[in-house]
């Protein structure tokens, strides 16, 4: 009796400018392959780098895959995910007629990506005195127009505060969403903070994590009498590894428990209420083959910019 093929692993990103910020997602792709040597995996990006997400289904189907389980690779739950990534699997299904697929949750806040978020704080602090209660952290976000995405890394940081012994942890955004880096800074020591760690909320480097990086230090100079330190991002580790093949799990069992409570495009949220059960469009990646002549919308492809008209 032989074992039916499980279902591939699609990996989707978010993209990036930054060539090395990119090598890294497609480095990550294939250390899953070598985790889980039994699944096709492949990846791609929704904007920004090669190759785009249409262009590893491609990839896949030519590997004879018919079935799929898609994962975004992103912390948070915003329009990327929320609509760009479930319209494009959608495009996807009609230029590939008989494929499946089931689409997955996003990656934070789980007790895996905590770990490795204090691993970072003890790597910034590294030759300082074991206390940590003088220590304030300011968790960096990307930052959305989604405020439910925005919630999402409160809920990060406060579960990164419960339990561990920092004074406090804060939370800033590096663009679309207040407070930015600097007004996190200033409120950390307006709240009497001794010492700073600023924590970024990324997965792989980048030209957002390299911006969070300068202001801090921009920041921190105009600050002498304060210490500011810079940690780095969560990177390839092996819990991000498995907390990505176990999302996979999730959506290959369908169990995928999303929380829609607070949802724009379900709930009419105070400021965002024209959003309430807008169709999702495909995003358009620059290098995909159907890129061009389509009139759907009008997308600025800058990593702190993006517009949808549906």
């Amino acid at each position: 009796m032989t074992t039916p093929t499980p279902p591939a692993l699609l990996i989707a990103g978010h993209g990036t400018r930054d060539d090395a910020g990119a090598e890294a997602f497609r480095d990550f792709v294939r250390r899953l392959g070598q985790r889980r040597p039994d699944l096709a995996v492949a990846g791609g990006f929704i904007e920004l780098s090669p190759p785009p997400l249409g262009e590893a289904v491609t990839e896949l189907v030519e590997r004879g895959v018919r079935r799929f389980a898609a994962v975004p690779l992103m912390l948070v739950s915003a329009g990327h995910a929320k609509g760009d990534i479930p319209a494009a699997l959608a495009r996807e299904k009609e230029r590939h007629p008989g494929i499946s697929y089931t689409y997955g949750r996003p990656l934070g806040p789980h007790p895996a990506l905590l770990r490795v978020l204090e691993r970072r704080l003890e790597e910034a602090l590294e030759g300082t005195a074991e206390d940590r209660s003088d220590v304030t952290v300011l968790l960096v976000g990307r930052g959305s127009t989604d405020p439910d995405a925005n919630a999402e890394v409160f809920k990060a940081a406060r579960l990164l505060w419960e339990g561990r012994g920092y004074a406090g942890v804060e939370t800033a955004f590096v663009s679309l969403a207040a407070p930015d880096v600097p007004s996190g800074l200033e409120r950390c020591a307006r709240l009497g903070a001794r010492r700073i760690v600023v924590l970024p909320y990324f997965l792989f480097t980048g030209i957002l994590p390299d911006r969070v990086r300068r202001q801090t230090q921009e920041w921190a100079a105009a600050h002498p009498g304060l210490e500011v330190r810079s940690a780095d991002v969560i990177g390839p580790e092996p819990e991000l590894l498995d907390l990505v093949l176990e999302r996979y799990e999730e959506a290959v069992k369908g169990d995928l428990r999303m929380n829609c409570d607070s949802c724009v495009y379900r709930i009419a949220l105070p400021g965002f209420e024209e959003k309430v059960g807008l169709p999702q469009q495909p995003h358009f990646h620059p290098d995909d083959d159907g890129h061009h002549g389509h009139g759907h919308g009008h997308h600025h492809h800058g990593e702190h910019s993006h517009s949808h008209a549906h």
